[in-house]
């Protein structure tokens, strides 16, 4: 189930929070431990992780950002940035310009595979529209 960035303003438990995010509860301890929250989780007076919709809507960030490649330790980096507070934003800025342009990179590189591939679509379909048997076995 992905996260909705909207959460509602209530509380989640750990496991509650795993379920909406499709995460192990294990994952989201990891991310606590390499330094992914902007915050410290805040804990029951039992030591229960509470996270509120805040840290709901971080986690959709975090997510999209692995799941565009940002590697773990800049996730960390950013995350320690804004944990810091005021006065870094050129600095967040520019880790997110660089990843920005990594995407680039790579949404370029994806593109120049799809037209390899469409251009491989469109002479076997050449071929079989002029009625050869079978299409063309060329690379």
């Amino acid at each position: 189930m992905a996260i909705d960035e909207r959460a509602p303003e209530r509380t989640y438990s750990i496991g509650e929070l795993a379920d909406l995010a499709g995460l192990s509860v294990h994952a989201l301890r990891w991310y606590e431990s390499q330094g992914l929250f902007p915050r410290d989780v805040p804990r029951t007076t039992a030591g229960r992780r509470v996270f509120d919709a805040e840290s709901v809507r971080w986690l959709a960030l975090l997510t999209r950002l692995r799941d565009s490649g940002m590697p773990v330790a800049e996730m960390a980096r950013y995350s320690a940035l804004v944990r810091a507070g005021d006065g870094n934003e050129a600095e967040r800025i520019a880790l997110m310009q660089e990843h920005a342009r990594s995407l680039d990179e790579q949404i370029a590189e994806l593109e120049a595979c799809r037209d390899v591939i469409t251009d491989k679509i469109h002479m076997y379909q050449g071929a079989l529209a002029s009625g050869a048997r079978r299409p063309v076995s060329r690379a």
